[in-house]
This record gives structure tokens, C-alpha cells and sequence, in this order.
């Protein structure tokens, strides 16, 4: 297969908006820096969040110092299946997922099997800062797992599959999906070898996918086919998407959720940096999405 956008003539027609663009006319122009913190801070996002009646993932717990991590195994014995994350992390780095318990370990998404010791250590991490912005001590947050749909299941190996719109001033612009495959080790990750889906803004049906710099159109471990796949409550996702703009005052963001089998889609973070490979999953650029709706002329 071909690499997608591989010319400069084929970047301007696409309307494929590079990263300097984005810094200036889009973060710099759009988000006042003051009003990071809503996003940046995913403690304050689930603060806000919960004011407006925006759901996202239960918080069992939040560790602040390494010293309260002696208390960490009485925190996580109600739990069977939990999350760890850091509060200010990017990227989904740092992320931990339990899936179960094995006795006194514990067993990740991946299966991997870990000792009450390794989750300390891995907490202890979070809370050095080694997975926040800008390298800075973080606090720790333990979140309920999100069971993911089933009519979602054959586009993900392991992990949960999350869903990434790009909203511009309350307005949902471009979507993807972002599914796990046994390279990205369960995650949700592109760069770590998730597969992108583009998703028709208006509809919530996938076009097709791509993996890393190239389309596909099968997820590469379970040969599902990735267009013409309806996302369920898609309305609901646009409109907890779009409702990010109100509660950050952010004017270009990121909105990333997911959607539970029991609860529906729920609000996972907020993003004031949003990366461009959502040009690449729609084989469409947001320069010239925004275009079509009378913005960025």
C-alpha cells in the first residue's frame, strides 16, 4: 500500500493542517492558557464534569504522596478491576488496567500478572512525574474499568477502544475511532500501533482504517472489516463532545470517550493538544473541515 499524503500538492488540496498552523491559529488563537488546567488536570475534569452532568469513569481513589501509598492495598480490596493513571499524563502513557484478581496478584488486560509490590512501584512512578506534562510530580487517580460494547468487540484485541472528536468552538468537526491490536499491547494508542478509524461526523459510520502512515481495511487481528460499522448513541457522544467547549472554555480540543456496556459513553479526558493523525484515519484535513463550516478562512 501507498503512504498516505506523501506530496506537498497532495497536503494543500487534502486541506491537511500541519502542526505549526494548529500551535498558532488554533491552540495559540482559541485556548486561553488559564484555562488549561481544566484539561490538563483530570481531577478538576471530573470535578466539572460531574457540576454539569457529563459521565465519566467512577473514581474509587486518589494517592497525592508516596507515603500513602503503605494504604494502597486497602484502597484497591473493594475492587477486582480497576484503572491507575496519572492525573496529568498524555497519551494514555502511564496507564495501568486490572482486569482481575488472582489471589494476592493482580492480572492486567495484556494477562500479565503483578505482584501488590509492582503496583506500588508503578504508582510511585505516577507520582514522581515520570508520565505527567512537563515532567512534573503528579497525582496518582484509581478509576472503575470501562466494559466496553460487544457490538464493539471484533475491532479491538484486548483493550478498549476509544473514540476522539476534534470540537472547534462547541462544534464536533472530525472523529475517529482508535481500536487496540496486539502491537499497541491492548492500548488505544496510534503511535504505539493502534488502529484509526475514521468516523463520519454527521452519521458516527466508519470509513475505514489505517495503521500508522497506511490504510487498511481489516483490523490486523481480527480481519473485522472497518467500514460501514455503526457507533452506537453516536448523538450522545457528539453531545457530551461538544458540551467540553462550555465546561473548559477551550475553544480547539480534543474530547475522548468511550462507551460502556452498561453506562453508555462516558467522558475520559479532555485534550487542549489534540495530535493530527485524525487527518490521516478520515483521509480528510481539519483545515479543511473547519473550512466547510465557515471557520479558519
Amino acid at each position: 500500500m501507498k503512504p498516505l499524503f506523501a506530496w506537498p500538492w497532495s497536503l494543500r488540496k487534502a486541506g491537511i493542517l500541519g502542526m505549526n498552523e494548529r500551535n498558532v491559529r488554533l491552540i495559540g488563537e482559541k485556548n486561553r492558557r488559564k484555562n488549561y488546567r481544566f484539561a490538563d488536570n483530570k481531577f478538576i475534569t471530573k470535578q466539572l464534569a460531574a457540576k454539569v452532568g457529563i459521565p465519566t469513569p467512577e473514581l474509587y481513589g486518589k494517592v497525592r504522596f508516596i507515603g500513602d501509598l503503605k494504604y494502597l492495598g486497602q484502597m484497591l480490596e473493594p475492587y477486582s478491576e480497576f484503572v491507575l493513571k496519572p492525573c496529568r499524563g498524555s497519551g494514555g502513557n502511564g496507564v495501568l488496567v486490572v482486569a482481575e484478581r488472582d489471589g494476592e496478584k493482580f492480572v492486567t488486560v495484556s494477562g500479565k500478572t503483578l505482584s501488590l509490590e509492582d503496583l506500588k512501584q508503578h504508582s510511585a512512578k505516577i507520582l514522581h512525574g515520570l508520565f505527567s506534562l512537563g515532567g512534573k510530580p503528579d497525582w496518582m487517580l484509581i478509576e472503575y474499568r470501562v466494559k466496553f460494547s460487544n457490538v464493539l468487540s471484533a475491532l479491538s484485541y484486548q483493550g478498549v477502544p476509544d473514540f476522539r472528536l476534534i470540537v472547534f468552538q462547541g462544534t464536533p468537526v472530525l472523529a475517529m475511532g482508535r481500536f487496540p491490536t496486539s502491537h499497541s499491547k491492548g492500548r488505544a494508542n496510534l503511535h504505539q500501533g493502534a488502529v484509526g478509524v475514521g468516523i463520519d461526523i454527521e452519521t458516527g459510520i466508519t470509513y475505514g482504517g489505517v495503521l500508522g502512515s497506511r490504510r487498511i481495511s481489516e483490523h490486523p487481528d481480527t480481519s473485522a472489516k472497518l467500514a460501514e460499522v455503526q457507533i452506537p448513541e453516536w448523538g450522545r457522544i457528539k453531545e457530551i463532545a461538544s458540551s467540553c467547549f462550555e465546561l473548559t472554555q477551550l475553544g480547539y480540543l480534543g474530547a475522548d470517550l468511550v462507551l460502556d456496556e452498561e453506562l453508555g459513553p462516558l467522558l475520559l479526558e479532555i485534550n487542549v493538544r489534540p495530535g493530527l493523525a485524525i487527518q490521516l484515519a478520515n483521509n480528510f484535513g481539519l483545515k479543511k473541515a473547519l473550512r466547510q463550516r465557515g471557520y479558519l478562512g
